[in-house]
């Protein structure tokens, strides 16, 4: 047996880590509960169970010994989630500026990693599609948007898109999450600008927030989970 092997754990770090699985799972119900609300169309259930998500996760992310950055990141989205709920133009802009300072921290976590040259060339490839997904997608929705917003979420749509590129150097979940976090938001945009959307749009939109930002924890908790051994 190595001595890797036979080291006891910690008994704070046991103690604290039995909670992750019961927080994991409080996370997911209220997700469910969000989600299905929407579906039904009972704006309180939506009022009380989405300004649960991101504590519920960012805890999660605690007890497994996730970094600052990454918790940081999730109460900021949380921040962006309360701000989200009042229907006016300064909110929205507070919200998006919260959800912003969390995608700095997302940013700042992933520039820590060191990717090995073939990931590399791979982000590099991924960064020129993301590139152009984006320029695309202004051009498109520029003239639909309030004059007042443009500049903002051309702004914070640049930031989301160099965040959810630089996820993929932490592999699969994390490149998934920063792919459905600007799918998210795309979706919201869309609807700011009066486009045609999916039947129960706020469903869909929390779907994939939802899952973006769980995909981004396990893969930021994943990676420093193989860095560790």
């Amino acid at each position: 047996m190595s001595a890797t092997a036979s080291r006891p754990a910690r008994p704070e770090t046991a103690g604290v880590g039995r909670f992750a699985r019961p927080l994991l799972g409080a996370f997911l119900v209220a997700a469910a509960v969000d989600l299905a609300g929407l579906l039904a169309g009972l704006d309180t259930v939506h009022l009380v169970a989405k300004p649960l998500l991101m504590p519920l996760l960012a805890a999660y992310a605690a007890v497994r010994g996730g970094p600052r950055l990454l918790i940081a990141a999730l109460l900021f989205g949380w921040g962006g989630d309360v701000f989200l709920l009042a229907d006016n133009d300064l909110a929205f802009l507070l919200g998006m500026g919260s959800f912003a300072v969390g995608h700095v921290c997302y940013l700042t976590l992933f520039g820590r990693g060191r990717a090995a040259s073939a990931r590399t060339r791979a982000s590099l490839a991924a960064g020129i599609a993301y590139a152009v997904v984006l320029a695309v997608f202004l051009v498109l929705i520029w003239s639909d948007l309030p004059a007042e917003l443009r500049v903002p979420v051309a702004g914070y749509s640049l930031l989301l898109t160099a965040m959810a590129w630089r996820a993929g150097v932490l592999g699969r979940y994390a490149a998934a999450g920063g792919a459905l976090f600007l799918l998210s938001d795309a979706l919201i945009a869309t609807g700011i600008a009066e486009w045609p959307r999916l039947p129960a749009p706020d469903f869909w939109v929390m779907l994939t927030y939802i899952a973006a930002q769980l995909l981004l924890a396990l893969g930021v908790l994943r990676a420093g989970r193989v860095g560790r051994s």
